[in-house]
């Protein structure tokens, strides 16, 4: 982390995590990973990479069955061995989760005051000032008389202003750790551009670390300090945004960037060539190596470990080479 030194508040270290059906390789394979206070971290990669899987894994919500080994660290207590009872708190008061649909997350049939002041009634907060807090957080990520909002059910929002809801209701325990799942994916380019706006700024006035999934580079660039790279399970780059946009070291964030379109370039995006790897699949040597052109013979072969080049966690066994995209 570059920087001064700041306060953890996910801390995730060699996390595995395989399915009850047994899959031919874990749907998570020794994924490590941080978020501080105040940070913006993105985590990116292809649909079927485990991003969502790592995101959830820091509220304990796992899929079905699933068995997990290594450590997922919230402000320093493991989720992974929490009690039923010490999971609720942490889910109401320290970590709050922004998904992706906000229609499939919020009950369709209860108003939207109940949905913003549940976790605070749950708290204990009295039923007057939970109104009260709601009315607030409404009124900070953009919507008009929000009193009148808090009567009104989820079908007479948009998509947007219902994503606008989510966070609110997100934010109203406090949390010290949001997670967004790709909350933006079915928003137009306005609307998307808007609410990460209100998401980025309500995370920085507060100080919120923010875990941010996304399958598009460009927006993670946006919104984040550092960015880790997953693909099959496991991460395979994390630098800066920064960096990562001026000199990828991995061929997968390369080909990422490629198919990116981009104004004005004059050439078509390219995709990335191939198809990703399934959770029938446990190739021996790097999951990659099928779809990357600079593969060698020793990437099939054997699967390279996360290192340090010259600063940046990347693994590649070829990473010392240019990339040339």
């Amino acid at each position: 982390m570059t920087g001064t030194a700041r306060e953890t508040l996910l801390e995730i270290d060699d996390l595995t995590v395989r399915l009850a059906s047994g899959a031919a390789r874990p749907v998570l394979d020794g994924v490590a990973l941080r978020v501080a206070r105040g940070e913006s971290v993105g985590l990116v990669g292809e649909s079927g990479s485990g991003k969502s899987v790592t995101s959830r894994a820091a509220l304990g919500l796992l899929p079905a069955g699933a068995t997990a080994t290594g450590t997922v660290r919230v402000a320093g207590d493991d989720v992974l061995t929490m009690s039923a009872a010490r999971l609720r708190e942490l889910r109401r008061r320290e970590v709050a989760m922004v998904f992706q649909d906000p229609r499939a997350s919020i009950n369709p049939v209860r108003r939207i005051g109940d949905f913003v002041t549940e976790g605070l009634r749950a708290g204990g907060t009295p039923a007057r000032a939970a109104r009260a807090t709601a009315e607030e957080l409404l009124e900070a990520v953009g919507i008009t008389d929000p009193r009148r909002a808090l009567r009104r059910f989820p079908h007479e929002f948009s998509g947007g202003m219902l994503q606008r809801v989510m966070i609110a209701g997100a934010l109203a325990g406090g949390p010290r750790l949001l997670l967004a799942d790709e909350p933006t994916t079915a928003l137009d380019v306005t609307t998307q551009a808007e609410v990460i706006a209100i998401l980025t700024r309500l995370q920085a006035e507060r100080g919120t670390g923010l875990l941010f999934v996304t399958h598009d580079l460009d927006l993670a660039a946006a919104v984040c300090d550092r960015i880790y790279v997953m693909y099959a399970g496991r991460i395979v780059e994390e630098q800066t945004a920064e960096g990562l946009f001026a000199r990828p070291r991995h061929p997968y964030t390369a080909g990422l960037l490629a198919a990116t379109p981009r104004m004005g370039s004059g050439e078509p995006p390219r995709g990335v060539p191939g198809r990703p790897v399934s959770l029938a699949e446990n190739p021996e040597g790097c999951a990659f190596a099928a779809r990357c052109r600079l593969a060698a013979p020793e990437c099939a072969a054997e699967r390279p470990a996360l290192r340090l080049v010259d600063g940046v966690s990347v693994a590649c066994h070829r990473a010392e080479e240019p990339i040339h995209d």
